[in-house]
């Protein structure tokens, strides 16, 4: 979930697939906080190794669950979950016409009855950044060398990194994870994010 990420797309020219029409459902609805473009590009760009299965969590209105469809090969299903039951809805709806894609309503942790993913986007649930939101078990949820993905994070200036001048116990989870080689990305100078394979053995 970006703060302000649905403001942060000029306009719908040359968006891939699905996305201009979720972008315009989120602008309708008021809802602000879409996918950043630099994070659908990244999103855009992974879905393309998927082999058989795309995990999300919170779909919000569909622009980064867009993203992910636009990149991701033929026979790959895509399985996003939305606590808000209007939200999964009407996202539901921008995907009518595309099978491969389900849009789940519920708790973040609806994802595992799809799973294991080749790929994971926890953007709503599992990232273990607020009390009481455990992060998610990339062992079970991944496929060995599949690739989870962890937004929204500010980029680390430091080592260890910080956040409210206290260490990032969160990203330091992802980073240090011992089931994964994972690295920070910087997506712009205000945004980065933490992706991260799962180990083959």
């Amino acid at each position: 979930m970006a703060i302000d990420g649905t403001g942060a797309y000029d306009g719908p020219a040359g968006l891939p697939g699905l996305v201009p029409e979720a972008l315009a459902l989120a602008r309708a609805h008021g809802f602000p906080h879409s996918c950043r473009p630099e994070q659908g590009r990244l999103l855009h760009a992974l879905a393309g190794g998927a082999r058989v299965r795309i995990g999300e969590t919170g779909t919000g209105l569909g622009v980064g669950l867009a993203w992910l469809a636009a990149g991701a090969g033929t026979g790959v299903r895509l399985y996003s979950v939305e606590r808000d039951a209007a939200r999964a809805r009407l996202a539901a709806g921008v995907f009518a016409g595309r099978p491969e894609v389900t849009v789940l309503t519920g708790d973040w942790r609806r994802i595992a009855e799809h799973g294991p993913f080749d790929l994971l986007v926890l953007d709503g649930g599992g990232q273990g950044k607020a009390p009481g939101d455990e992060p998610a078990d990339v062992e079970r949820l991944l496929a060995p060398g599949g690739t989870v993905v962890v937004d929204d994070f500010t980029p680390a200036t430091s080592w260890p990194p910080l956040h409210d001048g206290s260490p990032d116990l969160a990203r330091l989870h992802w980073l240090e994870h011992p089931a994964l080689h994972a690295t920070e990305l910087r997506l712009a100078p205000d945004l980065s994010a933490v992706v991260g394979t799962r180990r083959l053995v």
